[in-house]
């Protein structure tokens, strides 16, 4: 089993008689639903409906922790206190440095509802079980600090293999809707809960189907190009390259483009380098064709 450290990850603390219903009115997660061991991704929108931020959530005792890059942390907490107002909540940054994330290839590890177990049933119950994983059929955990020094590159190649991306490697802040990084399919955003910052936004992508924006794995012969590098179909712009590990990896495009091109027979490259796209299985997305499209 893996365990891989997340120097880069940092930690707050929301507490309080009233924490569930501030980050319930604010986030994209519905944190409601949010079982006892499980990690859910979430963001904090701009009333535009793009991502301000993007974290992971899970509840810790009577509150919930939230997970972010270490580079977004201040900021988040700064956000988070301004939309505080007189609510009965607590804003504390956690002094844990890094998170540390662990996963089952052997099938030898056990996760249940009461916590996690190793291949020797012994229980660790500061660990919480990613949902983004578990819906590509994965049994990742994240627990808080250094446990594990596996290299990070074991865990930049699962995201890739999966169809999972991180800001900053993938896409930008401020930059990306909630449909672009498939939060629609993998639980960090609910359309059942009602109002929250960006909510209007989201609800009205997802009623109208005009998502065309979204995540998918890329594959070359030979080694890809860097990260921000162009991919394009008959010199039109389909997307940006994004994590990159050797010839795999990951990139935002239009589908609608890709799919069009890819009927057509069309190559596919990244800079000068003719690549294949997928759309992550567990997503249940398909490329549209030119037919589709004119029928839409």
């Amino acid at each position: 089993m893996p365990a891989v450290f997340l120097k880069d990850r940092s930690l707050l603390s929301i507490s309080g008689a009233e924490a569930q219903s501030f980050l319930q009115n604010l986030i994209t997660t519905d944190i409601i639903s949010l079982e006892a061991d499980e990690a859910r991704p979430g963001a904090l929108l701009t009333p535009q409906g793009k991502i301000l931020f993007d974290f992971m959530i899970w509840q810790e005792g009577n509150g919930y922790t939230i997970e972010t890059d270490a580079g977004q942390r201040d900021g988040l907490l700064k956000r988070l206190t301004m939309y505080k107002l007189r609510a009965a909540v607590t804003l504390t940054p956690r002094t844990e440095d890094g998170v540390t994330v662990s996963w089952d290839e052997d099938a030898e590890g056990v996760r249940d509802s009461r916590g996690v177990r190793d291949s020797q049933g012994v229980r660790d119950s500061q660990g919480v079980r990613d949902s983004r994983f578990a819906k590509a059929g994965v049994a990742l955990i994240r627990q808080p600090g250094k446990h594990g020094d596996g290299e990070e590159l074991l865990y930049d190649a699962l995201r890739i293999t999966h169809g999972i991306v991180t800001s900053g490697s993938d896409f930008a802040l401020q930059d990306a809707f909630p449909h672009d990084v498939l939060m629609d399919f993998n639980g960090g955003l609910s359309f059942r809960k009602g109002c929250y910052v960006g909510q209007e936004v989201v609800s009205r992508m997802q009623h109208r189907g005009t998502a065309r924006r979204r995540v998918v794995t890329v594959s070359a012969a030979t080694a890809l190009p860097e990260t921000g590098t162009e991919i394009s179909a008959a010199g039109k712009p389909v997307g940006t390259l994004g994590s990159v590990e050797g010839d795999h990896g990951l990139a935002i495009v239009r589908i609608d483009r890709a799919g069009a091109a890819m009927a057509a027979g069309t190559p596919l490259l990244a800079g000068q380098t003719p690549v294949s796209l997928v759309l992550p299985q567990w997503s249940g997305l398909v490329f549209p064709t030119s037919a589709d499209e004119a029928s839409a």
